[in-house]
Parts: structure tokens; sequence; C-alpha cells
């Protein structure tokens, strides 16, 4: 059997930003930070155009604002574009009005510097929840038709567990649809084991990640993968935040890009949008 097309993407987003870290660094402090997100994105661009393989980016829109020229560079290698937010804020932390201010600001940026329309939406931190799925009806609302952000486990900051595990379409809570990727987790028993990249790639050894992911595709199926640039940067400043924090942003920082052109060379990807088109998704949509 043919090794199916997995879904290869990047949150493109710096190291001061992630929300492990906003203990450590304020919103008001990103300005004064080292910026960092253009090298470690172009270190992934070449390594993607030595591999062939094309992936999509999830671009902050505070990111796409500084960088046109990334987002453009990333355009011209022959990737996807779609919207990671503005400001990389906890969704369920924020109020309606402004996620759709935030939501509407930073696909109207992508669009501005591409000139064509952006289709696909990931939430900050997957921070789409049970407490969040309002969320699901702004992103109808300003004309997305896919979305990444729903993580089917039980995690501390995000996951809607109970969720479909394969690509599906989803009803938002007013009746709007969108094609919807989750974050690929593998059965092992009754457990779902998140393994769909980021941290649990740096902290997973590598043989795990690779059995995990090829159980998904032995079933037929496929996983999409993530990861995000100052993964791939050990040299990023160190900032002072919770042992817990340090760990979860910190660990195998040094192994990641090694992992990574092993992972590309073992599995076969592509975009979110190439493998959605090549999926049947006439299923009845599920309401989350």
């Amino acid at each position: 059997m043919n090794q199916p097309l997995n879904a290869l993407t990047v949150d493109v987003e710096d190291y001061f930003q992630v929300a492990a870290l906003a203990e450590a660094v304020s919103r008001d402090d990103w300005d004064s930070m080292e910026y960092r997100v253009e090298q470690n994105t172009d270190r992934l661009l070449a390594l993607f155009d030595q591999q062939h393989v094309k992936a999509t980016f999830f671009v902050l829109g505070w990111v796409a604002e500084r960088s046109p020229d990334l987002v453009r560079r990333i355009k011209a290698g022959g990737h996807e574009i779609a919207s990671h937010g503005y400001s990389h804020q906890l969704i369920y932390n924020q109020q309606p009005d402004v996620f759709r201010e935030e939501t509407r600001r930073s696909k109207q940026i992508l669009e501005d510097i591409l000139g064509e329309p952006i289709h696909g939406y990931r939430a900050a931190s997957y921070s789409i929840t049970a407490q969040s799925k309002w969320a699901l009806d702004i992103l109808c609302d300003e004309g997305f038709t896919w979305d990444s952000s729903i993580f089917p486990v039980h995690h501390d900051r995000y996951g809607m567990p109970g969720t479909p595990e394969k690509p599906y379409v989803l009803e938002a809570p007013s009746g709007g649809l969108l094609k919807e990727f989750p974050l690929s987790t593998c059965p092992v028993g009754n457990y779902r084991l998140p393994i769909a990249g980021g941290g649990y790639f740096r902290l997973y050894p590598y043989f795990l990640s690779r059995w995990g992911l090829g159980k998904i595709n032995r079933a037929g199926e496929p996983f999409i993968f993530y990861l995000h640039p100052w993964e791939v940067d050990p040299g990023q400043p160190r900032l002072k935040a919770s042992a817990f924090s340090r760990f979860r942003h910190y660990n195998n920082l040094s192994v990641c890009f090694d992992r990574l052109q092993r992972l590309l060379k073992d599995f076969r990807f592509g975009t979110v949008s190439e493998v959605m088109d090549s999926l049947d998704l006439n299923a009845a949509p599920v309401k989350v």
C-alpha cells in the first residue's frame, strides 16, 4: 500500500511569544526582544527545498506585519500560507469582539501581502476548546473554510477530548461549516497519545514518534505534524521561567533539526489543503 500523504505545518512565531513563557515576557516587551523568527524560518525553508517538501505555514499577524518579505519567500517556495491569528493570545482568555478584530486583522495583513485570499486558520496553542467554541462561528463569519486548532486530548492548556481524531467537517455552534484537521493522536490501548509534533516531538525519543505516526499511516490515515521555527534554534536567549516551563520550551532544542531531517525522509508530506483535498469528507458534519 502506498504511504499516505501527511500534512506538514509550521506555526510561524518567535520564541518570546509562546504561551509557556508568558510568565517570563509580557506582550508589551515583544518589540524589545531579539527577533529571530526570520532566520529560523529561512532555515526550515532551505531544508524543505532540499527535501522537495511543501508545507503549510501558519503565520502570526504580528510577525507578518514586521516581515512581509518572509511571507513572500514562503509563498515563493511553493508553500501554503494560513493564519495563526495576530497576537498569539489564548482564545478562551479573550472576549469574542477582541478575537474577531484580531482574526480579521491578521487575515487582512496576509491577504494584502499576498494579493490572494487566506482560507486556513490555527489558534494559538490550540486554544479552541469547550470554553471557546464561539470562536468557530467567528472563523466562519470571517471567511475561513478550514481549521486546524482542535487537539482531541486532555491537556492543561488546550484540548477537546471526545472530538474526532481524523479530518472531518465541523459544524460550528451557529451552523456554519469548516473542514477540520485535528492534531494527530495515536491509539495506545484506551489512551490517545498526542503525537503531532512540537514539544512531543522533542520530548519523545525519535523511535516513539516514528512508531506512532507510522501507526496512523499503517491504518491508511494521514497525520498532521507541526513545529515552530524556534524549535530548531538552540542558540535562542534563555528566559527566566518556572522549571516546568523551561523544560517544556528548551528541552532537546539541539536535536530537533536533525530529527526533522529524518522525519522528512521517513514519511510523505504536503500541505494541509493537499491532504484534505485527497480525502472523502462527505460524511455528515460533526457538531462539536
